[in-house]
């Protein structure tokens, strides 16, 4: 895979996720949007990175790039593997969201320092409706253009 076609789709989806959980979290609590990126970063500081300025948040700003581009690499790797995913793209989108959720929510998080809060269904199907939206179906599109021979 081009080095180029790898960093586009990272980017991409990397921007579209961060986008969306910073604009929802404004919304939905008027509060600093920074403050998304200081919990990013709270998954390595803990809760000293709720006091940090904005080198805290650049630097969860990174984390979550890092994060977003080893999920876009894990797809493109996982997709010319598996036939299934060329064979529907939205439902292929659609369970790498998912599976993205799970993987985060059931791994990572409760591995990293992150605070950890009480489970809230209402915010869970936000969250994976924005993982899906913005990285799997994304991902999943990207993958056709660069492998159609597949489908």
């Amino acid at each position: 895979m081009p080095t180029r076609f790898f960093l586009f789709s990272g980017l991409l989806v990397g921007t579209l996720d961060i986008s969306a959980a910073l604009i929802q979290y404004s919304i939905q609590t008027g509060k600093d949007p920074l403050n998304v990126l200081r919990f990013i970063a709270s998954g390595v500081l803990g809760a000293d990175a709720f006091a940090g300025g904005l080198p805290t948040a650049a630097f969860g700003l990174l984390l979550h790039f890092g994060i977003a581009f080893a999920f876009t690499a894990f797809f493109f790797w996982l997709y010319p593997r598996w036939t299934f995913l060329a064979q529907n793209w939205v439902l292929s989108g659609l369970l790498y969201g998912i599976f993205i959720w799970l993987v985060m929510n059931l791994l990572v998080l409760p591995l990293s320092r992150v605070p950890q809060g009480v489970f809230s269904l209402n915010k869970a199907l936000v969250a994976v409706l924005i993982l899906v939206c913005m990285i799997g179906l994304p991902l999943s599109w990207l993958a056709t253009k660069k492998w159609p021979t597949r489908l």
